[in-house]
């Protein structure tokens, strides 16, 4: 397993630390090095990341300020000589903290710490579907796709499906009838679906738009369940929605 990693910090000699100390590990591999936290928030929205290393005191925004935006998108190690964050970054998941002069011994320990985090995920996830599929096949004409199931390659119309659940490693799919589970992710999903039929309200579930059956404050009711819409997708979502009012 090879961990994808930004470093982040407006200080440039922490930041050639951080890239030497990230060279020497084998499952390591540097995207970008950057001291715009902006930049660095971009990157993590694209989903791409694995492992942010993450200074606290910057100018645009701070580490903790980071961390709330970004979420759960990739795990961080916090880099920053002020002991004092601690506490406030382990209440938003944080893998580890590392205080500067940072240590190769530390750091290695805390990106070990990482790895076997995400191996464990990852086997959970091979119980539950054992045989990866790199993206569903979709005919031309867009009126069902195929899905790689545990055994066997499914078909599902796309009239039978109310929605879409989206977990780290794998998403299900929620018709008329069933709950389908395959390895895949929501961006590639989203891609496959046609536009205008299907749309994502939220980092983890996409709908099909005439199932919707009602709509309170930020509430999607569909098929039983009640669906969030997430603050990136609630302009987009409301657009389409006003646009089929009468």
């Amino acid at each position: 397993m090879i961990l994808k990693c930004i470093a982040v910090d407006d200080e440039p000699l922490a930041l050639d630390i951080i890239a030497d100390y990230v060279a020497k590990v084998p499952f390591l591999e540097l995207v970008k090095r950057t001291e715009n936290a902006i930049e660095a928030m971009q990157l993590v929205q694209e989903g791409n990341i694995d492992l942010v290393f993450l200074d606290i005191q910057m100018p645009e925004l701070t580490g903790i300020q980071f961390l709330k935006i970004a979420g759960n998108k990739a795990n961080y190690i916090l880099t920053t000589a002020y002991s004092q964050y601690a506490l406030e970054s382990y209440d938003l998941n944080v893998s580890d903290y590392l205080l500067k002069p940072i240590a190769f011994d530390r750091f290695y320990k805390a990106v070990e710490k990482v790895r076997n985090q995400l191996q464990k995920q990852e086997t959970t996830v091979a119980a539950l579907v054992p045989e990866p599929v790199a993206a569903p096949i979709a005919t031309p004409i867009q009126d069902f796709i195929f899905v790689k199931t545990e055994h066997k390659i499914q078909k599902i119309e796309l009239d039978d499906i109310l929605y879409i659940e989206g977990l780290k490693d794998y998403i299900s799919i929620f018709t008329k009838t069933e709950r389908v589970i395959t390895l895949q992710n929501m961006k590639k999903m989203e891609e496959t679906l046609p536009k205008g039929e299907f749309i994502r309200v939220h980092k983890s579930y996409i709908i099909s738009v005439d199932k919707i059956e009602s709509i309170e404050r930020s509430r999607i009711s569909i098929g039983g369940k009640t669906i969030p819409v997430g603050d990136t997708y609630r302009d987009a979502f409301f657009k389409l929605i006003d646009s089929r009012n009468v």
